[in-house]
């Protein structure tokens, strides 16, 4: 039989892996044309014995010694795929019946753009054979650059006799059935972020996160190859995409999405954080201020959000949230500064809770005043709101308030009081859980953090009741926040400019801080972004 004539040519079936040789085939040549490309100019390859001038030894692309004609189609399809995989086009060429002038560009190009490095062949089954013609089947493997998986492919070797030898009747197919009809493989490259540093759910930060100034190496990618069969658009193969393995931190990806997109349309430097109410660690941090970390650590009067911890001490100080209290439109510590509400609003005699929701600053002037001397305010913010110098994420500042007007000022939230928008979340925070800790962005905090501090029940409990009433009732009530929001407004006069817009707060298990930098009013400006914030959750 004709196979066993093929057996007694080659010894064995013919499977060669050659690798190095595709390192030489694949170099750049933008001259060649291939199937589905473009042509560009044509280099001219010239299949001689001889290696072409000023050009390096190409090795496998010139037969250097003539072989006898093959006498059998079985012996011509085994000499043609020994030579491919050899990568030897000068053999090849001549085993090809009227081999086009682009026979071995073709080839060169083919496996330089889909990165080739290395083929295997096996011929196998006789699918026809006569006097004049013969089709041999024939299995493929290339491997690629970048593909972790081989790609196997399948076609059919046609061959008929001419001048009393067998020659290859090549077309395009012959290297892949994708060639046919004017086809092409087009290797095409997806980038898919693989950051450095993932959310707490193991996945990428949301896009536009504005947290990169906190957390380092978001913007990670990865290329992942493919090859895409055209113009069908079908996918031959795919490489696999590597799992995520970025360290994970404390931040939530819906929670930082949520932030992030209340900032969007903010016309002034913005900031949102968010944090555990449990845990303290940090959910989000959204900054638009443009001074490095400045929602951890910059300095800003907080304005009436301070008087959190002002109601706090006067709670201590023997108040209750019922205790009445007068709320004039102005206030003048004896011998000494002049305080008034917002739009020289009078109240009348209200409670402690009302004189909150309503942000009367004459109230809480007068009262600090009354029974907050001493050093007691600054007492209160320091040892049990974090108000001092401390190591953490978190700063915040408080005077003493050595003088009456100093410390009837330092109880809105002016004067020595400073505050980042991280400290505000923590008070906001403190008052949700009724323990004050420090902020946190690990799994393990450090050994040298601040004890975490607790504070009375019932002043816990008072706060939580005042905050409420600031949304029901009081100067949020108009921002549209979402049901069981517990918060404090404020607008914090500074010289530089338009007041400074806050908002602090929590709702279920996440306590909050807004701040818009000369933004205006903290009930028309800060409370609506905090709004919008919410119900993205």
């Amino acid at each position: 039989m004709r196979r066993k004539r093929l057996l007694a040519l080659i010894g064995t079936a013919v499977t060669i892996v050659v690798v190095s040789v595709y390192g030489l085939l694949t170099a750049p040549d933008a001259g060649r044309a291939s199937p589905g490309r473009t042509p560009g100019p044509t280099r001219e390859i010239t299949l001689t014995d001889e290696e072409p001038p000023g050009q390096a030894p190409t090795g496998p692309l010139v037969s250097p010694t003539p072989t006898p004609a093959p006498a059998t189609p079985e012996a011509a399809a085994a000499r043609y795929v020994e030579a491919w995989q050899d990568g030897n086009l000068t053999a090849m060429a001549a085993l090809v019946a009227d081999p086009p002038a682009d026979f071995a560009g073709r080839h060169l190009d083919f496996d330089r753009d889909l990165r080739v490095s290395s083929l295997s062949l096996t011929l196998g089954e006789t699918l026809r054979e006569d006097t004049a013609a013969a089709e041999f089947a024939f299995h493929g493997v290339r491997r690629m650059e970048g593909f972790d998986d081989p790609w196997e492919f399948a076609s059919v070797l046609h061959l008929a006799r001419r001048d009393d030898t067998w020659k290859v009747l090549w077309t395009p197919e012959t290297m892949h059935p994708s060639l046919r009809d004017g086809g092409s493989v087009q290797r095409t490259e997806t980038a898919f972020r693989r950051p450095a540093t993932l959310t707490r759910e193991g996945e990428p930060f949301p896009r536009h996160s504005r947290a990169d100034r906190y957390v380092s190496g978001l913007e990670g990618t990865v290329t992942v190859p493919a090859l895409v069969e055209r113009p069908s658009g079908r996918e031959l193969l795919a490489a696999r995409v590597p799992p995520l393995d970025g360290r994970r931190s404390t931040i939530s990806r819906p929670v930082q999405a949520a932030a992030a997109r209340a900032l969007d349309g903010v016309g002034g430097p913005a900031a949102i954080v968010a944090l555990d109410v449990r845990s303290r660690q940090v959910l989000a941090v959204a900054d638009t201020l443009d001074e490095g970390q400045a929602a951890f650590t910059g300095l800003y009067p907080p304005g009436s959000t301070f008087k959190i911890v002002t109601a706090a001490a006067l709670l201590r100080a023997g108040l209750t949230p019922d205790t009445p209290l007068p709320c004039p439109a102005a206030y003048t510590v004896p011998n000494g500064k002049s305080f008034s509400n917002d739009g020289g609003a009078d109240h009348g005699t209200v409670t402690l809770t009302a004189a909150f929701a309503f942000s009367c600053n004459t109230t809480f002037a007068q009262q600090t005043y009354e029974r907050l001397g001493g050093g007691r305010l600054a007492a209160e913010a320091a040892d049990r709101f974090g108000f001092r110098v401390k190591p953490g994420l978190s700063t915040c500042r408080i005077g003493r308030g050595e003088t009456r007007d100093e410390l009837t000022t330092d109880a809105i939230g002016q004067n020595s009081v400073l505050a980042s928008p991280l400290c505000m979340a923590e008070v906001a925070a403190a008052a949700a859980s009724g323990v004050w800790r420090p902020a946190v962005m690990t799994d393990r905090p450090a050994p040298d953090l601040p004890a975490a501090v607790p504070l009375d029940d019932g002043v816990a409990a008072a706060l939580r009741a005042m905050m409420a009433a600031v949304v029901t009732e009081g100067t949020a009530a108009r921002a549209g926040l979402p049901p069981g929001t517990a918060g404090k407004t404020g607008t914090a006069e500074v010289g530089d400019g338009a007041s400074h817009a806050w908002f602090v707060g929590y709702r279920d298990s996440v306590a909050f801080a807004v701040f818009v930098r000369h933004g205006g009013g903290g009930g028309a400006v800060a409370a609506p972004i905090a709004a919008r914030f919410l119900r993205a959750l």
